[in-house]
């Protein structure tokens, strides 16, 4: 079966109308197309981990439901998306797999539709309890063993006697379970299981770094140990030297595939007279009869098997940093791609600006207006360069009024010294607009002129001191001037009375 299928389009389509991207994406990362899920629709998922505003739950829920599919490419995609997940993604995600009850429930899957299915029903069941006994061990220490530390300063190299004898057996059920996948060159025939034995490879070997490192802790710790302890750590050393066979086989699988030789470890096994000085100091301890051993043989032999067990850790650890090396440039590399993409983009892309009424600078032409641009947030003095000029003199503008009465009633004035003036002489009003003679302003003259006849009228019956209040507070400050020049006398020798 090549390509997507309808329900997978369906799906995906269903996904996209809820607006779930996450779930979208494990949909089109758990295809029916034979072939390993897509870099894009994991880096996405791995990205969505590290994302506070995503919900894990409903991620894991997610993969989980996907399990339950009847068709064998679907349910094994799920697993190695899960594991992909678990070793590069954020924490938090193993940490709540490790916070479930179960996890998993694939021990007796099949899939029936052909003989292809019922092949890789067998390892999708092995490749389950794997990444059950993963989160499981996480469980149980609160650390990844493929992520923890390592070195002479390592969680392993440092741990003390009675958590090394707890941890150790973790770490054995762990790697027993990866062994346990137990595939053959010849039966890597997709690109689906190859997908899934590329990620227990890696995990593989930082595993088995991790063991090793424990079982180096625990051989120098064993000759200091008390009787019940030497049993205990006698018995974990025996199961360490069948999984170095067993982990030794597997490298070889890893070989016949294809993988680098630079990148699978050498494996240096302990001297076997490790083995009978482990055994005649724990008997020697029971108060059995043993052949007598020095203290100087006795620390050789260890000194020797530490030595070999660290050039393996060393080999071991080689090939993570190598791994981890080309998963760098890798990603340089592809930045680089994106990099240089991009910059061809905007290299094709026309240089064109969008011009405005606003703006100075008109590029299609290539030449700059010299227009100054109008301010809409200034005051209306701003807009004087830009508007059009008014033919007349403000003075002049002759409002669409009626002329009004004039403000004079012939009434004697109120001077402000106290007395009384001479009313001013009224003029007619002008019939083109406001006109002021400050010849008859200073020779006694007053030309009053109103503009606004909502004022005069109002003020005909009121008192001399009043109208002399209501002409000052007149619109046209011109003349306001000229009546205040009328009261206070000014010009052709005008007397007070």
């Amino acid at each position: 079966m090549s390509g997507q299928s309808i329900t997978d389009r369906i799906t995906a389509a269903q996904h996209s109308v809820t607006g779930s991207a996450v779930s979208k994406t494990v949909c089109k990362a758990t295809t029916h197309e034979v072939m390993g899920p897509k870099k894009k629709h994991l880096d996405y998922l791995i990205q969505c981990t590290n994302e506070m505003n995503v919900n894990i739950p409903q991620l894991a829920d997610t993969l989980f439901e996907r399990t339950t599919n009847t068709s064998w490419v679907v349910v094994f995609k799920s697993l190695i998306t899960t594991h992909h997940l678990m070793v590069y993604g954020n924490e938090r995600f193993v940490q709540y797999l490790a916070s479930r009850n179960t996890l998993f429930n694939l021990s007796n899957f099949l899939d029936k539709s052909g003989l292809q299915g019922y092949d890789m029903s067998t390892f999708i069941r092995r490749y389950s309890r794997y990444l059950n006994e993963k989160a499981v061990s996480y469980r149980q220490v609160a650390f990844d063993f493929t992520k923890v530390k390592r070195g002479a300063d390592g969680v392993m190299r440092t741990m003390n006697t009675e958590k090394l004898l707890k941890t150790i057996p973790i770490i054995q059920n762990q790697m027993d379970a990866l062994l346990d996948f137990n595939v053959n060159a010849n039966e890597l025939t997709n690109g689906v299981i190859n997908a899934a034995f590329m990620l227990l490879f890696k995990d593989a070997i930082r595993l088995f770094a991790a063991y090793n490192e424990g079982i180096i802790n625990l051989l120098e710790k064993y000759f200091d140990m008390k009787k019940a302890q030497c049993k205990e750590g006698l018995d974990i050393y025996k199961k360490f030297l069948t999984r170095m066979t067993r982990i030794s086989e597997f490298l070889k699988v890893a070989e016949q595939v294809g993988i680098d030789r630079g990148d699978i470890p050498d494996l240096s096994q302990a001297p076997s007279s490790l083995l009978d000085a482990l055994e005649q100091h724990l008997a020697s301890l029971e108060g059995k009869k043993v052949k007598d051993s020095t203290a100087a043989s006795r620390a050789s032999t260890l000194s020797n098997a530490v030595s070999s067990l660290a050039n393996t850790g060393i080999s071991f650890t080689k090939a993570d940093e190598r791994e981890k090396q080309a998963a760098l440039e890798e990603e340089q590399a592809r930045l680089k791609a994106l990099k240089e993409q991009r910059l061809k983009e905007l290299s094709k892309k026309p240089s064109t600006s969008s011009t405005t009424a606003a703006s100075p600078v008109s590029t299609e032409t290539g030449t700059i207006s010299t227009a100054p641009a109008i301010d809409l947030f200034s005051t209306p003095s701003s807009f004087t360069n830009s508007t059009p000029k008014v033919p007349n003199d403000l003075l002049d503008l002759q409002p669409a009024f009626q002329t009004s009465l004039p403000l004079s009633t012939g009434l004697p004035l109120a001077n402000t010294w106290g007395g009384f003036s001479a009313p001013p002489a009224t003029q007619p009003p002008s019939s083109t607009g406001l006109n002021v003679d400050f010849d008859s302003v200073f020779g006694n003259k007053l030309a009053v002129n109103s503009t606004d006849s909502a004022v005069a009228s109002p003020n005909q019956g009121l008192t001399p001191s009043a109208q002399q209040s209501g002409k000052l507070v007149s619109d046209d400050l011109d003349s306001s001037l000229a009546n205040l020049v009328g009261n206070l006398g000014i010009g052709n020798g005008t007397t007070k009375k």
